[in-house]
């Protein structure tokens, strides 16, 4: 009789192990899920992460709330990220300034990297070098002429150390291209006043400047991407106009804190590669001109691994720093 009490008690510890973290899996998530955008209501980011917040709200039967901490281009609302629980109820909407604020910034308070565990990439978008209708040159003949007279254009970017601002740093670290910077507090000003005609380039990146583009009160004379763009198939890429080798598209993925059962990252990997292919999704994205771009955890690791290498180097060579 003690002896089968035994057993059974042992077959029960058994059955328990095997079997009680999967179905403790299988409750998650049972509360709301924070998807924190480092950046204010309303951009790319914003709206991506709003997308795909409904889309997983209606797979996993859970809300997923958008949770807006903007400041420090980005490093504010990460660090609220880095630092919170790692239990799969926080997740980070991040993009390409995730890394560069890293390899830019003297003292930083996480680490991009080590901080963070890899969930899934959801979309890119290239940068775009966008003109007033009356400017002539053509990127390749910008990249011919005289520093003397390069140096005399105008060019609006949107602050320093962001992805367009490093794209233009790696372009003249390459090919000597050397524009007058004019910095603005985001790319929305900058693309007024090159429409108006107050300067007459743009670089910043192709989601932002469609409005303007379609409405044709601006032209794309490059493209970064690899081939050229379905939203602006005259324009040609930078590599076709003599820039080999620089390809850059600005990504879009989804973060967790370090730590996170890797159990939910699945989960959560499995649900935002089929929100992907909705049309729900897919309407919204199209509509920013975000390309949609599936990447498993360990793909999108060698994403910002690589990013960690490109960006680091530009900041060296460069030598920018901020504080």
């Amino acid at each position: 009789m003690t002896a089968n009490i035994f057993a059974r008690a042992l077959w029960s510890a058994f059955v328990l192990c095997c079997f009680g973290t999967s179905a403790g899996a299988q409750t998650y998530p049972d509360r709301p899920v924070r998807i924190i955008v480092p950046f204010p209501p309303g951009g790319g980011s914003d709206v991506a992460a709003r997308a795909l917040a409904q889309s997983l709200s209606d797979s996993l039967g859970k809300s997923f709330i958008v949770d807006n901490r903007p400041g420090a281009g980005g490093a504010i609302g990460t660090e609220v990220a880095a630092r919170s629980p790692a239990d799969g109820y926080t997740l980070l909407l991040a993009d390409t300034s995730h890394i560069i604020n890293m390899v830019v910034t003297r003292k930083p308070r996480y680490d991009a990297v080590k901080d963070f565990t890899p969930v899934a990439m959801v979309a890119t978008t290239p940068l775009a070098l966008m003109a007033n209708p009356s400017f002539e040159p053509s990127l390749k003949q910008l990249l011919t002429m005289p520093r003397e007279e390069t140096e005399k254009v105008d060019m609006g970017i949107s602050g320093v150390a962001g992805g367009p601002h490093m794209t233009y740093l790696l372009v003249r670290l390459q090919t000597g291209l050397t524009l007058n910077e004019v910095q603005y507090k985001g790319a929305t000003p900058a693309m007024i006043d090159t429409v108006s005609g107050q300067i007459p380039l743009v670089f910043t990146s192709l989601a932002a400047g469609v409005p303007h583009l379609r409405s044709g009160k601006l032209k794309a004379i490059g493209v970064t991407s690899a081939a050229r763009h379905p939203l602006t198939p005259d324009a040609p890429t930078f590599q076709e106009s003599g820039l080999n080798g620089v390809v850059v598209l600005l990504w879009y993925g989804f973060l967790a804190p370090v730590g996170t059962p890797p159990d939910r990252v699945a989960l959560l990997q499995r649900e935002l590669m089929k929100a992907l292919e909705t049309p729900f999704v897919r309407e919204r994205f199209d509509a920013l001109a975000l390309d949609v771009a599936p990447r498993d955890a360990e793909q999108f690791r060698g994403t910002l691994e690589a990013d960690f290498k490109l960006w680091g180097d530009v900041a060296t060579r460069s030598g920018l720093k901020v504080d």
